[in-house]
């Protein structure tokens, strides 16, 4: 998938750009019917298949405030619209002054003169422009001025639950990841960097890794996860921990995110690992001694060893 910062040039080397318009934050099912719909079509009439995006993402620029953490990094983002067939991943640098864009300059200066799009496609709540005074009405208006096709995408439903980023936000913040799964079509993760630590857990005899992920990025709930691990050298089972070790320090403590990784014995200091959340175990809980806390540990191990051999798919 070739990845474009601006939209100067594109037409003159891609025809029949068949695009989706969206922010695409978590690449979740309702994303993925819109996209495969989409690499469908452009697949039918020999078209390219493309999305349009920007970053940072609007709330952050317009209304700092109240920005809600990412579900996905935006490499990570890249990486599953990828998978789905997209050939072109066309992401706009937003600030103050593209905000100021009216929605019927956007479409008539730049998908329609610029991209030159065959099709877009948008999902059924989409806005655009300055205000987000751009609905599907004039988008379809505009198509049929200029000679393009619009495609609105009707919403996923899961457990009668329209599926969106901001539900599985709230999932992810309740540490409902397996709740969370189901709308995202895949277990949620985070990736990062491990960082040193507090060497506490080697203490306990049960040596952890210290995940350091992107800030902008949404963490579980504080509690304890089955989760599965993706290293170089494969994947792994593991315990994760999201809380302030409450055992030996204030609540006040930063939060911190590590894991037990099962069966491994190798160093990953500096390393960057993948952290799959497939269940949530438990609460974060202070315990009256280190010992209360190491019988506690088994027992999670033993948990998630017992997923293990469940059968579970990742």
């Amino acid at each position: 998938m070739q990845v474009y910062y601006t939209w100067q040039g594109i037409k003159e080397k891609h025809r029949d750009l068949i695009v989706g318009l969206g922010n695409f934050d978590g690449v979740h099912l309702g994303h993925q019917k819109l996209i495969e719909e989409l690499v469908k079509e452009a697949r039918r009439i020999k078209g390219t298949p493309a999305v349009f995006t920007f970053y940072p993402h609007p709330e952050v620029v317009l209304n700092p405030s109240d920005y809600h953490p990412l579900l996905l990094t935006q490499e990570a983002k890249r990486n599953l619209i990828a998978r789905l067939g997209v050939d072109l991943f066309i992401q706009i640098p937003f600030d103050l002054e593209f905000a100021r864009i009216t929605a019927p300059d956007f479409v008539e200066k730049i998908l329609y003169r610029e991209l030159g799009v065959h099709t877009i496609f948008i999902g059924y709540n989409y806005t655009f422009g300055h205000k987000g005074e751009g609905t599907a009405g004039l988008l379809k208006e505009s198509g049929d001025k200029y000679g393009f096709t619009v495609r609105i995408v009707s919403p996923v439903m899961v457990n009668k639950q329209v599926v969106s980023s901001t539900y599985i936000r709230n999932l992810l913040l309740q540490g409902k990841v397996s709740e969370a799964s189901e709308f995202l079509g895949y277990h949620p993760f985070v990736e990062g960097i491990v960082v040193s630590g507090e060497q506490r857990g080697n203490l306990l005899g049960f040596p952890t890794v210290n995940l350091e992920p992107e800030t902008d990025l949404i963490i579980p709930a504080r509690g304890v996860y089955a989760v599965k691990i993706e290293m170089e050298e494969g994947s792994y089972w593991g315990v994760a921990n999201i809380g302030v070790k409450p055992t030996f320090h204030a609540q006040k403590n930063k939060v911190n995110l590590e894991a037990h990784i099962l069966d491994y014995y190798g160093n990953l200091y500096h390393r960057w690992i993948k952290l799959i959340f497939l269940k949530r175990l438990r609460e974060e809980k202070k315990f009256s001694s280190p010992e209360e806390l190491i019988t506690q540990i088994q027992r999670d191990i033993y948990q998630v060893r017992i997923i293990m051999g469940s059968g579970l798919e990742i």
